[in-house]
């Protein structure tokens, strides 16, 4: 292997590539074994870098640097990506109860970190790096750092011990929190699979599917009113798609100026609950259904894919007066939904259209329905939100008299922006969407490169440490650290709040601001559905980890 040595002094950036590579490959093989069923997963990565950086593999130290942060960055814009379109509803439905527990998880890390390092009399600026690798929260060991070099008088050596706790911790607070999870998995006999299945059914149930009923005209007071002029079409977001006259047997398309008699079908689309107010209304549910009746209208799915709709409301595109077509319903992100008119479309979105064929394929050209382009991921949006996210995490905001200024970080300044910018959707010619596919790709290949990177810089002085004089105390501190405040949060989720499964464990990769656990709770239910409570509260969390690190050193480490 000495010609390894050699590419590292003549070609560091593609030794650099060269290790990276086989850390990610090795770990991913590490990963893969399972015993009993359970295995590393994704943070098989960690301790293959960790195994490689001991044996005194060791890269550029900026290549490292580099391949850390910008895995890191590109990982947590893929995730905003992913749950932005359903991060705000989120958040009003459980956010303020999820960022409680957050909050929960932080005091009591914090309170930990103090109270075990005056008990054990552990220097209480190394404990402060232990609260953050055990929390794996790197912007609060910046933050203690900042803070400790403000302090008048203190010693440069002190400055030193927060990396050295961060190092020590970091990789037990991984092993931490997925422990947690297998415990607690064990522990409610929880089947993850089954469990993300109803908490994606539980998402559903909040969204007003839409189902269809068809309609008999009985109310006399109807007769001869214009479709368009029937009571409660705009108020329940009912659309009408079809009509069959009374005494015809051919079905037709229904048009908004459609005059309407007593006797006559109609195929209705909406939520249960309002297409039940619209039947009182108008009259009663017939046995035919219109779909199954023989007529010239025909039905199909048409996805959008012309960026000069995306934005758009259903009343702005007209397609009813346009191409004299009906939207019956809309499918986003696995979700079915209403055709409302002010319904405002996404890139990606599935149509459902009903009329002719000839007007069908009008209409179908104009929303573009190319699975070339859903398939096509630009990288231009890609590239300027990691840019956007990186300024927005790299803002300093100063809060009163605290010693140093506090900023989301390229963690979560890249998060903030890619939930908010896949929430918008598109601005002037950029399309934020991203596909499901290249989502996917990016997420991985970024944790990937993170856990590598961590990996190796932490090897190169893991086992000194941890065989140190303190290294076992400060091991079995920093599990404390990880491991107290999660079970008892997870507990009081699960038992108490009766949270499900999906959510407690996107819940705790969140308070610890833990990419590597969040891939191994979506591995583990098979779902991205922890992604969701991960998104909720990791702004929040990366706050108040950052508040509670300076807050540690202000009030505990001086003198």
């Amino acid at each position: 292997m000495e010609w390894v040595g050699q590419l590292q002094s003549a070609q560091p950036i593609t030794h650099a590539v060269l290790i990276l590579s086989a850390v990610i490959a090795s770990g991913l093989a590490l990963g893969s074994a399972k015993v009993r069923g359970i295995g590393l997963g994704i943070a098989g990565i960690l301790f293959a870098g960790i195994g490689f950086g001991h044996l005194g593999f060791t890269i550029l130290p900026e290549a490292l640097e580099f391949a850390r942060d910008f895995g890191l960055v590109v990982f947590v814009y893929a995730v905003g990506m992913q749950v932005g379109p359903s991060f705000f509803a989120s958040l009003r439905q459980n956010g303020l109860t999820l960022n409680l527990l957050t909050l929960a998880v932080v005091v009591m890390g914090a309170a930990v970190t103090v109270g075990l390092a005056r008990l054990f009399g552990i220097d209480m600026a190394a404990a402060v790096g232990l609260f953050s690798g055990a929390t794996t929260n790197t912007p609060s060991l910046g933050a203690a750092q900042e803070a400790l070099r403000s302090m008048p008088g203190m010693d440069p050596a002190r400055v030193s011990l927060p990396p050295m706790g961060y190092a020590i911790g970091y990789p037990f607070g991984i092993v931490g929190i997925i422990l947690s999870m297998l415990l607690f998995r064990a522990l409610f006999r929880a089947d993850p699979v089954a469990e993300a299945k109803e908490f994606e059914q539980a998402a559903r149930g909040q969204v007003k599917s839409p189902v269809r009923m068809n309609v008999r005209v009985e109310n006399e007071n109807l007769e001869g009113l214009k479709l368009e002029a029937l009571p409660g079409l705009r108020e329940w977001g009912v659309i009408i798609s079809r009509i069959k006259r009374a005494g015809e047997a051919e079905v037709r398309r229904a048009h908004p100026s459609d005059v309407v008699h007593v006797g006559d079908t109609l195929l209705a689309v909406g939520a249960r609950g309002d297409l039940e107010q619209f039947r009182l209304v108008t009259g009663a549910e017939s046995a035919e259904d219109l779909v199954e009746l023989p007529g010239p209208v025909q039905r199909q799915r048409v996805v959008l894919t012309s960026k000069n709709v995306v934005g758009k409301t259903l009343a702005q595109l007209a397609l009813d007066r346009r191409h004299s077509v009906t939207v019956s319903r809309l499918t986003r992100a696995g979700l079915e939904l209403v055709a409302r008119p002010d319904l405002r479309l996404q890139f990606g979105d599935m149509l459902q259209i009903v009329g002719q064929r000839d007007d069908i394929d009008r209409a179908a050209k104009e929303l573009g329905n190319s699975l070339k382009e859903l398939n096509h991921t630009d990288f231009i949006p890609v590239f300027l939100g990691i840019a956007l996210g990186v300024m927005v995490g790299a803002f300093p905001l100063s809060f009163g008299n605290m010693p140093a200024p506090v900023r989301l970080g390229i963690a979560g300044g890249p998060l903030l922006v890619s939930i908010i910018l896949s929430r918008i959707g598109k601005i002037g010619p950029l399309v934020w969407h991203m596909p499901v596919n290249a989502n996917a790709a990016l997420r991985d290949f970024g944790i990937c490169l993170f856990l590598a990177a961590v990996g190796l810089k932490s090897g190169q002085r893991f086992f000194e440490l941890l065989f140190g004089a303190e290294g076992w105390l400060w091991v079995v501190c920093a599990a404390a650290i990880t491991l107290l405040p999660l079970l008892v949060v997870g507990l009081a989720a699960r038992l108490i709040l009766k949270r499900n499964f999906t959510e407690v464990t996107g819940l705790l990769a969140g308070s610890m601001t833990d990419p590597p656990a969040l891939a191994f709770a979506c591995a583990m239910s098979n779902s991205d559905g922890p992604t969701v409570a991960y998104a909720t509260v990791y702004p929040l969390t990366v706050f108040l980890r950052i508040l509670a690190a300076q807050g540690i050193v202000l009030f505990f480490a001086g003198g």
